[in-house]
């Protein structure tokens, strides 16, 4: 079985290196191993100072790197199931369809196959570990997120079968001018929706997949790191690394970085309180760029010496389902979440969370739905919600 390490972080903090540097420190260990890039602002390239293409290529033994491009997957995934999208709406003249052709039908959904591809690389399984350099944090919560939501929308927009659907064509088309699916689009759609299914477990099989979150030690960078944190708590990831990065080494005398110097130590101080129960690893800050894998190397030697760090560090358990003596209690860690941010409703079969501009649907088990929502209350960032 193969490992997945994703980075993620506030855009400027150093992921793509980071990312990189375990990459080439598996590949001189013996591990197979891919970096991919899934931002579109492509970075590794320009890292590696060589240029990376929509396919795997070779950069040094035992190391290939990617740059998804996510139209390129999505023209050869998506197939049919743009026209049937485009089927399914009414336009009033050609140019409104046309312009339809340049329209992602769900935000997100080109990031969606980028995801795609990387799952289809770990299936191929020629691979020990896939290093992922994400985009910007809340890119990167969007991503991560999107085959649970998108999966949400197609049990909502297909729920009906396949004789239902040869029934139902003729009458839409003549009363109402939509076109219904056709054998082929369902096939490619009930295919998609088994994809994400499986692209779900595999980002949340804690045992395959880990988030490892980059920052540095300035003010706001620290506040983003925690929200972040709390965000890949609410949708069930497993986060089990911080990594410190740029920080100023004690050997510069240089009183121009002493007041830098003391500020870095007090947000260091509160990142080491706040991630005590992860890993966390250090980085300096170097006197130039880290570019080409004899640059990456440098970070490996100083910093990324642990032989287990490709292991998974930690594994949290984020929601779980407990007896009462009344009914159920669903318990969700949240840390570093405010009880005056939540919003907390039903649904349908759903528990909707939701923390600032972040929302969370939580299907409820068969055998509590006999139950009424109760109360709910936050206790050192575990979120408890009763049903009695």
């Amino acid at each position: 079985m193969g490992r997945i390490i994703v980075f993620t972080g506030k855009g400027g903090v150093g992921k793509t290196s980071t990312a990189a540097a375990h990459a080439v420190k598996a590949a001189r260990a013996g591990k197979k191993t891919l970096i991919v890039s899934t931002d579109m602002a492509h970075n590794l390239s320009d890292l590696f100072m060589l240029e990376l293409k929509e396919e795997p290529v070779e950069i040094i033994e035992n190391l290939d790197g990617l740059e998804i491009d996510s139209n390129y997957e999505m023209d050869r995934y998506y197939g049919t199931i743009s026209k049937t999208f485009k089927n399914m709406l009414t336009f009033e003249n050609t140019k409104d369809s046309e312009v339809f052709d340049d329209i992602v039908v769900f935000p997100g959904i080109e990031e969606l196959f980028s995801l795609l591809k990387i799952k289809d690389l770990y299936d191929s399984g020629k691979y020990e570990l896939i290093v992922v350099d994400c985009a910007p944090t809340g890119e990167t919560l969007a991503l991560l997120k999107f085959p649970e939501l998108f999966s949400w929308y197609m049990e909502k927009l297909f729920p009906i079968g396949k004789v239902a659907m040869k029934v139902l064509r003729p009458i839409s088309k003549a009363a109402f001018k939509l076109e219904m699916p056709d054998d082929r689009a369902m096939n490619d759609i009930e295919k998609l929706y088994v994809k994400l299914g499986r692209l779900q477990d595999l980002l949340k099989d804690r045992a395959v997949c880990s988030i490892r979150l980059v920052t540095i030690p300035e003010k706001m960078v620290v506040e983003e790191t925690k929200r972040n944190y709390m965000y890949l708590n609410l949708y069930n990831f497993n986060v089990d690394g911080l990594y410190i990065n740029r920080i100023i080494p004690e050997d510069v005398k240089n009183s121009f970085f002493d007041q830098w110097k003391q500020l870095q130590k007090n947000y260091l101080e509160e990142l080491d309180a706040v991630f005590a129960n992860i890993p966390v690893y250090k980085i300096k800050w170097y006197e130039s760029d880290i570019n080409g894998v004899e640059g990456l190397e440098r970070v490996v030697s100083d910093s990324l010496q642990d032989e287990d760090i490709f292991r998974v560090l930690k594994t949290t358990v984020n929601e779980t389902f407990n007896k009462t003596e009344k009914g159920y209690r669903l318990d969700v860690y949240v840390p570093f979440a405010d009880k005056r941010d939540f919003d907390l409703f039903e649904s349908g079969t759903d528990i909707i969370i939701k923390i600032g501009n972040f929302k969370r649907n939580i299907p409820v088990p068969n055998s509590i739905r006999k139950y009424q929502l109760g109360s709910a209350k936050l206790d050192n960032g575990i979120l408890s919600i009763y049903f009695e």
